[in-house]
């Protein structure tokens, strides 16, 4: 079929056909494609081109968004495998740490399990210990093997360990207690060797710093807790201040007249009793009278052994009852 164009027929399967144009058409098209070039920019307003150059600005901002955007994915992706391998180590150090205080309560239980078969067991041998001193023999031959000067720095140490850490609130003993009992058998050890004559001039010459740890716990432990603790180490006092030496050297120590403060007014009458036996010890002394006479004559110190003498125990109120003339009898001398 063919065409017809400005009123000539045009085959359209012929590629090379030509068009006739009537020179007034085209004329006429060339006019109206000149007035669209004069007359487009003026169409075209100032919006319009600023609205494209935004489209360009924003169709650049949109790659770069979208590199961005690709960026902060990698990024995340890396911090989402980095906070899944600390969440895995977390997770593997929590089992370790359970494990590990699994581990810690057993070796505690077995430490404690430990600690009082060594308890039980070294009890037992200062009981043992303490039964065997009060022969003279046995003293001797422990002077002449040499073992007494480091079984001595233990024992003082051992009880300085065991005073210090007592709690402030205790009041009572705990005679079931195998450290109790442990640091009893210590104390009573070193009151029989004080009790035998070498013992006790060993302790004179070359056991000071025990002497001192005892007059220093005794001032440390509260009232009414451990009276026969306190016993033991004021017998070993009494007993040292037999011999002369150990006397001087006793009552040389600054702590010895605030000792008796403390405990003469103990709740327990045991040690009230032995600590008069010491203070009558120091009374029968002339040197040591010279030395300490304006301590002993201060009138609270008579009040309170005056006190003892109404005490319901014949023994304690029989001494109480001595001393106190002694006292008494010392003010004369002195003036």
């Amino acid at each position: 079929m063919s065409a017809f164009y400005g009123g000539k027929s045009v085959d359209p399967h012929h590629k090379d056909a030509f068009v006739r144009v009537r020179k007034r058409d085209l004329e006429k098209l060339t006019t109206e494609v000149m007035q669209l070039r004069e007359f487009l920019p003026r169409v075209l307003s100032g919006d319009l081109t600023e609205m494209l150059h935004k489209a360009r600005r924003a169709e650049t901002k949109k790659e770069h968004l979208e590199q961005e955007q690709n960026q902060l994915r990698q990024e995340c992706s890396h911090l989402q495998s980095r906070l899944d391998a600390a969440q895995s180590e977390c997770q593997k150090e929590r089992e370790e740490k359970l494990l590990m205080r699994e581990q810690l309560w057993q070796s505690g239980a077995e430490l404690q399990q430990q600690a009082d078969f060594c308890s039980t067991m070294g009890a037992a041998a200062c009981s043992l210990l303490w039964s065997c001193s009060s022969r003279e023999e046995t003293v001797t031959a422990w002077l002449a093997d040499g073992k007494l000067p480091s079984f001595l720095t233990v024992a003082a140490q051992t009880l300085e360990s065991f005073v210090k850490s007592m709690d402030d609130e205790m009041k009572t003993e705990e005679p079931g207690s195998h450290e109790h009992q442990f640091v009893l058998a210590l104390a009573g050890t070193i009151t029989n060797v004080a009790a035998v004559t070498c013992g006790r001039d060993f302790l004179c010459s070359s056991g000071h710093a025990l002497l001192d740890t005892l007059m220093k716990l005794l001032q440390l432990m509260k009232p009414a807790v451990f009276p026969k603790l306190k016993v033991l180490m004021l017998m070993a006092l009494y007993n040292v201040s037999i011999s002369i030496k150990g006397l001087k050297y006793i009552t040389d120590n600054k702590d010895l007249i605030p000792l008796f403060w403390t405990l003469l007014d103990a709740e327990h009458w045991e040690v009230s009793l032995h600590c008069l036996r010491l203070l009558q010890s120091v009374l029968l002394e002339e040197d040591v009278l010279v030395l300490l006479g304006s301590s002993l004559l201060d009138p609270d110190l008579q009040d309170r052994v005056s006190r003892l003498t109404s005490s319901g125990q014949p023994n304690l109120r029989a001494i109480a009852q001595q001393t106190l003339e002694d006292l008494k009898a010392l003010q004369g001398p002195v003036r």
